[in-house]
């Protein structure tokens, strides 16, 4: 197996990866994907071109699959904190995109018909767009904000949190009053 530019995985730096694809959950990760492929193989009687890993997605994206690099890269946070379900619907879910692209080709949609029955037929599993885990610590929606509704609380990315420092203004949707900073969540920005 080998990244876009045909260096081995295991030669990747990982250095300011959350997670290497060489520690033991990294190599389950791997696993995974291996017997994705497996499967898909038995069902349509032909090989596919394994793609490259990257554990180094950050956000609420649990994973992403770039269809044209036939690369998948994953969220090392959401892993570490879900799993089992990652494992059993995250990856078949990225997957199931490559799959789809290298069998039907660019026209069709990215949870089209053709990426459902794969979902569906290949790996036995019901089809759904999103994750449901909890992204705070992913997300790192560590800057907590106020507004005017009683004890309600918004919290943001330090990436939002710098651009109301430097002048921008968000508004709740609900009082549509200012946002105020209230403090910040250290265990959920490190």
């Amino acid at each position: 197996m080998s990244n876009a530019s045909n260096v081995p995985i295991s030669n990747v730096p990982t250095l300011d990866l959350v997670l290497s694809l060489q520690s033991e959950l990294g190599l389950r990760l791997h696993s995974k994907v291996v017997s994705c492929y497996t499967l898909a193989e038995q069902y349509y009687l032909k090989s596919f071109p394994r793609p490259a890993l990257l554990i180094n997605l950050r956000g609420l994206s649990a994973g992403v699959a770039e269809l044209q690099k036939n690369r998948l890269r994953f969220n090392a946070v959401l892993l570490q904190e879900n799993e089992r379900a990652f494992l059993n619907e995250v990856v078949p879910h990225e997957v199931a995109h490559l799959l789809a692209w290298q069998l039907y080709g660019r026209s069709i949609r990215p949870h089209g018909v053709e990426w459902q029955q794969i979902m569906q037929q290949v790996f036995q599993l019901t089809p759904t767009r999103t994750h449901a885990f909890d992204v705070k610590r992913a997300a790192k929606l560590g800057y907590k904000y106020t507004c005017h509704c009683k004890g309600k609380e918004h919290a943001l990315t330090l990436k939002r949190h710098n651009l109301i420092k430097g002048g921008r203004q968000y508004i709740c949707l609900a009082c549509k009053r200012h946002l105020y900073f209230l403090k910040v969540d250290s265990h959920l920005i490190n």
